[in-house]
């Protein structure tokens, strides 16, 4: 492979003016989103010290992620997918408005802290289904790949500025302003989606079950609202149904997401990221967004060089090799951490980052590809719930390690448990190695 090819393909950018107002909203709200992580992470362990709280903090988020992100696919299968992300974002950014209130009210307590970054997190989950399912809307299939590489990179560019503008924002004002700056970001990511054309779901034969829509200009009577409400729900049951069945079915699916399962709550170490940072720098804030930039050093060379992942035919093998190497350089970080290493603690973390895009790449292309459109909004509601929750899973998992053990072991465990794993999914899910993207239809 070229040098040329090497590098990310911008064909999506070229091809489709949608997904490039969704992209650059994407970059804005990744940023307020990471500089709002870094804030979080400040506030929870400043007001507690205690490794347990911090990890608290995943399982805030892992419950509504896990329950409304369920929810959000089969809403995605049944309802105009632009209009459940318009409104789920907006939602968001009254919840970030929530918590930059503390800029009047002053900090709030632990549990109203939680509950907010809860509530947040539950209406992020509602529309990530939905979407989840734009790009594949606005991008020819043969760009799907490049149009998720592209949106992995906006993030990887936001991690990398992100964290930093947090601790500094953090360290001169304190989070709350990183709280307003995240809502704004949310406010231009809602006007975004709402630009976009509208996006019904694509189905085959499902509206026989309850009965057609009413018509435009059809009067509906209450009772014939409560039954036509009725039958949308009873039917989003069976899609909620259907999507994990058909991920426990197919074989891609089913390995793809056994390996994001061991990379993330295995392995995922952002909960320890306060404990090192009081070990290595004495609890610098503005030192605490360094370990998230440097995750996103490399993820966001990997985004440039993402052509290395969208032009192969064979995603599922990128897949393996990339979680097999965020086992390891997670392992190199939790040794490293235990040495008092700082430099290579930060390297370790630039090896995962690279490895994690690479490996999120692969994984959101083989559902884009592997998932029949009529079919995709549910399924992606298992992957929003596998890809996002499991690292607030794993941070519930790294904090309580790190309470009982050290930050250092809690790194090594998990990052050995993941590699494990690895190796069996690779051992018994062989479909994953073989899955093939089909080359673009020639120009006739």
């Amino acid at each position: 492979m070229s040098a040329r090819n090497a590098l990310v393909d911008l064909a999506p950018l070229r091809a489709s003016a949608p997904f490039r107002r969704l992209w650059v909203s994407g970059i804005l709200s990744s940023l307020g989103q990471q500089v709002a992580v870094v804030a979080v992470l400040f506030q929870v362990w400043d007001l507690t010290r205690n490794p347990f709280w911090v990890g608290a903090i995943g399982l805030a988020q892992a419950v509504p992620m896990i329950v409304m992100g369920l929810l959000g696919g089969p809403l995605a299968d049944l309802f105009d997918r632009r209009v459940v992300g318009m409104w789920s974002t907006g939602g968001q950014a009254v919840a970030a408005l929530l918590l930059a209130a503390q800029l009047v009210l002053g900090a709030y307590p632990l549990p109203l802290l939680l509950g907010l970054i809860s509530l947040q997190t539950a209406c992020n989950a509602l529309g990530a289904p939905a979407r989840r399912t734009f790009i594949a809307r606005l991008l020819p299939r043969h760009l799907v790949p490049a149009g998720v590489a592209l949106h992995m990179l906006s993030f990887q560019l936001a991690m990398l500025v992100g964290p930093a503008l947090g601790g500094v924002l953090v360290g001169a004002v304190g989070p709350a302003l990183c709280y307003l700056v995240n809502a704004c970001a949310l406010a231009v990511s809602c006007w975004a989606v709402w630009s976009l054309p509208s996006m019904p779901p694509r189905r085959a034969d499902e509206l026989e079950e309850v009965g057609p829509d009413p018509v435009a200009g059809e009067v509906v009577t209450t009772p014939g609202r409560v039954a036509l409400l009725w039958g949308r729900t009873r039917r989003g049951l069976g899609h909620l149904t259907e999507g994990m069945s058909l991920v426990a079915r197919d074989p891609v699916l089913r390995g793809s997401f056994l390996l994001d399962l061991a990379a993330m709550v295995l392995s995922f170490p952002v909960a320890l990221f306060p404990m090192i940072n009081q070990q290595l720098f004495d609890g610098d804030p503005r030192t605490l967004g360094l370990f998230m930039s440097a995750v996103a050093v490399g993820g966001s060379i990997a985004g440039l060089a993402s052509g290395l992942v969208t032009r192969r035919t064979h995603l599922g093998r990128v897949q393996l090799l990339a979680v097999g190497v965020w086992g390891l350089a997670l392992l190199g970080f939790g040794l490293a951490s235990f040495a008092g290493l700082t430099w290579w603690v930060l390297a370790a973390l630039v090896v995962a980052g690279a490895a994690d895009t690479a490996s999120v790449t692969s994984r959101a292309a083989i559902v884009q590809l592997a998932t029949p459109d009529s079919h995709l909004g549910r399924v992606s509601a298992v992957e929003h719930v596998v890809g996002v929750a499991g690292p607030d899973l794993g941070n519930a998992r790294a904090g309580l390690v790190a309470g009982l053990t050290t930050p250092a072991a809690a790194a090594v465990l998990g990052a050995v448990s993941c590699l494990a794993v690895t190796v069996v999914v690779a051992l018994t899910h062989r479909e994953v190695g073989r899955f093939r993207v089909s080359p673009p239809s020639p120009n006739p």
